[in-house]
């Protein structure tokens, strides 16, 4: 058998959130060599600034030393753009996601946001290959940005895509719907199902969110599922460097 890999990636990483992955990135640590990959927002809703949090940038010098790798999250995450104006709109900015931030962004703002973003991490000496829009969602004008920039992929749920010419490469991910009881045990038992279907596909993605740590059910469901996936003689990966494995 072909080796396969497990990924494990934290979204919406930024210095208020950091509470409530401590504990779960503590326990992986315990694991033994478990590489992570960190999706960073540069200033959640606009008041989580990380140029005036050094505590919280240092700790990531310290992951991206340990073998890490930190990813473009988007800038600020969340939806700040003009009211939606058609039905679809409104489904996919109100009730699919208030965080859509690159959903309707045009070329131009789009450009500029990224080329923001990869600027927070130059000054920070971060290297960066990725960057993944707030809930997968890129306008036509997000697209164009990518095309134009140094970044090597993007990704949604189901793929990584080689930039700038958007190539898939499947890369199936498990990700939980948590703000309610009722979510957590759909999640549970939809993510177990996929767990079996795909045992055999070359990686999966664990995507975790800040409000999955806020669960028992869940938070343990993510460890005990990265044992599982690593008991099974999957390699821990980043996705950079899973990326960098395949043809």
């Amino acid at each position: 058998m072909a080796e396969r890999s497990v990924v494990l990636v934290l979204h919406d990483v930024a210095p208020h959130t950091w509470a409530d992955y401590r504990p779960f990135v503590e326990a992986v640590d315990a694991l033994g060599n478990v590489p992570i990959t960190w999706l960073v927002v540069p200033d959640f809703h606009h008041h989580d600034d990380l140029a005036a949090q050094g505590d919280f940038r240092r700790l990531l010098d310290s992951r991206v030393a340990k073998g890490d790798e930190l990813t473009l999250h988007g800038y600020y995450h969340c939806d700040d753009q003009p009211a939606p104006r058609t039905p679809t709109e409104w489904f996919m900015r109100r009730v699919y996601t208030h965080e859509g931030e690159f959903y309707s962004l045009s070329h131009a703002d789009a450009l500029d946001r990224i080329r923001a973003g990869i600027e927070v991490f130059h000054r920070n000496d971060w290297p960066l290959h990725g960057f993944v829009a707030p809930a997968w969602l890129m306008s036509a004008g997000t697209r164009q940005a990518l095309r134009q920039l140094p970044l090597t992929y993007t990704s949604d749920p189901h793929h990584l895509y080689r930039l700038p010419d958007f190539t898939p490469v499947d890369a199936p991910g498990l990700v939980w719907s948590a703000r309610s009881a009722w979510r957590r045990r759909v999640s549970k038992c939809i993510s177990e199902r996929r767990e079996q279907r795909w045992q055999t596909t070359p990686v999966i993605r664990l995507g975790l969110h800040p409000v999955d740590m806020r669960h028992a059910l869940s938070r343990r469901y993510w460890l005990d599922a990265l044992q599982r996936l690593l008991d099974a003689g999957r390699t821990p990966l980043t996705k950079v460097a899973w990326l960098a494995t395949q043809p």
